[in-house]
């Protein structure tokens, strides 16, 4: 299990098989969260841009913003009725 040392002023050296393991590089920043008592660290370095498309489905046509916002609306609707309703 790869490990590393606190130094004086509070710093980590990511051991290189962590690196390569998120495809860290130098400049990139990681966040830690903490999830039941322990930490999870996540690489901070993707791009939005590598996210474009990512729910597309083929055949299915692009939606514009309005039809986005009135689906989400109507969704709401629903779920505001079903709420009312005690379902």
């Amino acid at each position: 299990m790869p490990s590393a040392t606190l130094s004086s002023k509070g710093q980590l050296t990511v051991p290189k098989d962590v690196r390569d393991d998120l495809k860290l590089k130098e400049g990139d920043k990681v966040e830690f969260e903490k999830l039941d008592g322990r930490y999870i660290i996540r690489p901070r370095n993707r791009s939005a841009l590598e996210f474009a498309g990512i729910l597309h489905r083929k055949g299915q046509k692009a939606m514009t913003v309005e039809q986005m916002d009135d689906a989400v609306s109507q969704e709401l609707a629903e779920d505001n009725e079903r709420i009312r309703a005690g379902r």
